[in-house]
């Protein structure tokens, strides 16, 4: 797997379901307390993969799914994981009604599935990951920093992951 690398950008191929996990999961390592994880991309392209994995990554044991009809999970492992899915709100305001912001600056991990539809109120510093479908199994996934904070964590990530 070799990413094409656009400046402070990661974009690459994944081609199964395990590998999206497993590119997940390597994350991990590299994520604190208060870090948001904002991801985008249609119906089938992977979302709930990458949150599995990077919950594999946190050592939380379990069942990891997305929790479309109760808009948070919770997980603990080495670190709290709210897992938030967004698909079923009707706007952006919604989103503050069941208390996005705790998640958003609390002590765990958070993990937005469909977080366009809450681009508003998403903190200045979080990493953009956007999944496309190109094949039955292949994906395109694109890892965009926003703020100092995940411009570092990518640049480790990209070492530790797609250099030899």
């Amino acid at each position: 797997m070799s990413p094409i690398v656009a400046p402070n950008t990661i974009d690459f191929i994944s081609h199964s379901e395990r590998q999206t996990i497993r590119l997940g999961a390597r994350l991990a390592p590299f994520l604190q307390p208060g870090d948001v994880l904002a991801l985008t991309g249609e119906l089938g392209t992977g979302k709930t993969r990458w949150v599995q994995g990077v919950c594999q990554g946190l050592d939380v044991t379990g069942i990891v799914n997305s929790p479309t009809f109760t808009l948070v999970n919770e997980y603990r492992g080495r670190l709290p994981v709210y897992h938030i899915d967004l698909y079923r709100l009707a706007g952006a305001a919604e989103a503050l009604t069941f208390g996005l912001d705790d998640y958003l600056y609390g002590d765990g991990v958070t993990l937005i599935e469909w977080a366009e539809r809450a681009a508003d109120f998403l903190p200045d510093n979080y990493l953009s990951v956007e999944l496309h479908h190109l094949e039955e199994t292949r994906r395109r996934v694109v890892l965009r920093p926003h703020g100092d904070r995940f411009l570092s964590l990518l640049n480790d990530y990209k070492k530790a992951v797609f250099t030899r």
